[in-house]
C-alpha cells in the first residue's frame, strides 16, 4: 500500500475541502478506497477502543436501492423540521438546503457509499475522527465527499439491507466519487467570530 499517494499539503487537503454532492460516474479504483480506508483508522481514537467499522459498497444495484432509502429519509426529516414534502417548497434562496436535495435524488447514482458504524459501546468519539481521515484522504485523491445521516424511520430497512447486527451503531453515511464541479475555497464565518480566548467571550488576538 503505497501512502506516499496522499502526498498533497494538508494545508490545501484542509483549505479547499468541500462537501461534494455531485459525482460522476466513474468508478474509484479498489486499491484507492483501501488507502482511504486505510487513513480513516490511523485516526485518534477513545482508549485505543478501535470501534469503528466502515461498510463499502460499490455494487451499482445495491447503492440504487440505498439511494431509494437515503431519499425517503431525507425528506421525511423534512417534513419534520420545515413540512416540506417536494423541491418546490424549499425556499429559493436556500442554497444549502436546495442542494442537500439534490443529493437525496442523486445518492442512487454515486459510484461508492460508505456507512461508518461502530460496534459496541459505539461512540461517536471514534468514529467522527476515522471520519474526517476518510473525507480528507479522498480529498488528497481528487474523490469528492460529503457525510450525511439517516432518519429513524428507515433504521430498521437500513440494518436489514446490509444485513448490520442491531447492536452496530451507525453515525454517518458517506458518498464518494469524482466531482461534477471543483473542489474549494469554502465560505466560513470568521474565526473571530467563532473562536475565544481564556473564557467564554474572550476575544482572539487576530480580526
Amino acid at each position: 500500500m503505497d501512502h506516499g499517494r496522499l502526498s498533497m499539503p494538508v494545508g490545501e487537503v484542509m483549505f479547499t475541502q468541500r462537501s461534494i454532492r455531485r459525482f460522476t460516474p466513474d468508478p474509484i479504483p479498489m486499491e484507492d478506497l483501501r488507502l482511504i480506508i486505510e487513513a480513516a483508522m490511523r485516526a485518534p481514537n477513545g482508549g485505543n477502543s478501535q470501534v469503528a467499522r466502515f461498510l463499502v459498497v460499490t455494487d451499482r444495484a445495491r447503492i440504487r436501492e440505498f439511494g431509494a432509502l437515503y431519499h425517503e429519509a431525507w425528506w421525511a426529516k423534512r417534513v419534520e423540521q420545515f413540512g416540506w414534502t417536494k423541491q418546490e417548497d424549499i425556499p429559493a434562496d436556500n442554497k444549502s438546503y436546495r442542494s442537500a436535495a439534490g443529493l437525496a435524488d442523486a445518492m442512487k447514482d454515486a459510484p461508492c457509499v460508505v456507512f461508518a458504524l461502530a460496534v459496541p459501546p459505539g461512540s461517536a468519539n471514534s468514529v467522527i475522527p476515522a471520519a474526517q481521515n476518510l473525507m480528507l484522504a479522498a480529498r488528497a485523491l481528487g474523490i469528492g465527499s460529503v457525510p450525511t445521516t439517516l432518519h429513524p424511520n428507515v433504521m430498521d430497512r437500513f440494518h436489514a439491507m446490509f444485513d448490520i447486527p442491531r447492536d452496530v451503531t451507525f453515525h454517518f453515511c458517506i458518498p464518494l466519487g469524482y466531482p461534477q464541479g471543483k473542489f474549494g475555497p469554502t465560505n466560513r464565518k470568521p474565526t473571530a467570530e467563532t473562536t475565544f480566548l481564556g473564557r467564554w467571550g474572550g476575544k482572539v488576538p487576530w480580526t
